[in-house]
């Protein structure tokens, strides 16, 4: 298991020197964007299912549950727990949209370099250039792969919060 570790922190060190500095603010957003989402999952798993039974006894022990007061205490609460739902979906949306834009700041300053290669040694030298080239490429796929996990969990979230929105409505009549 050791040895396993320590092949995988070389393969992903040897990965990080050759895109550059870019791919750790990649790796950054990537951390951030990743914690956000299983604090949104176990938040969906447990927290969640708890405050709605809460919430849905609040309702069922008010005796008036019909009056146009009773209405917009009903509906103060779905919203309160719409936020609570919809918390931090936006900033991990952002991080998927900021993904791409990271990895081609890394295509920008990876083919910065490999114009000052040009510019010091010539067009000739192709091993130079390589370098530079890599440095443009990884990030650019470092920023993709990272939105794309990002899109489909976050598209699935923000789907659940809506539809645990709607059943908590469901679970509170109003008469």
């Amino acid at each position: 298991m050791l040895l396993f570790l320590e092949e995988l922190f070389d393969t992903v060190s040897r990965f990080m020197e050759a895109g550059g500095d870019v791919l750790w603010f990649i790796a950054a957003a990537l951390i951030l964007m990743w914690t956000m989402i299983l604090e949104r999952l176990w938040f969906f798993s447990w927290s969640y299912p708890k405050q709605a039974r809460l919430m849905v006894a609040r309702w069922d022990s008010r005796k008036d549950t019909t009056s146009w007061k009773a209405h917009r205490i009903r509906e103060a609460w779905i919203s309160q727990m719409k936020v609570k739902l919809q918390s931090g979906l936006l900033v991990i949306k952002t991080i998927v949209t900021i993904c791409p834009m990271i990895g081609l700041l890394g295509t920008v300053t990876g083919m910065v370099g490999v114009f000052e290669v040009m510019a010091l040694s010539g067009t000739g030298n192709a091993r130079l250039m390589a370098a530079g080239i890599t440095q443009a490429t990884i990030p650019t796929m470092a920023g993709m792969v990272a939105a794309l996990s990002g899109l489909f969990v976050s598209s699935r979230l923000e789907y659940s919060a809506n539809v645990h929105a709607q059943e908590l409505a469901d679970h509170m009549p109003h008469h």
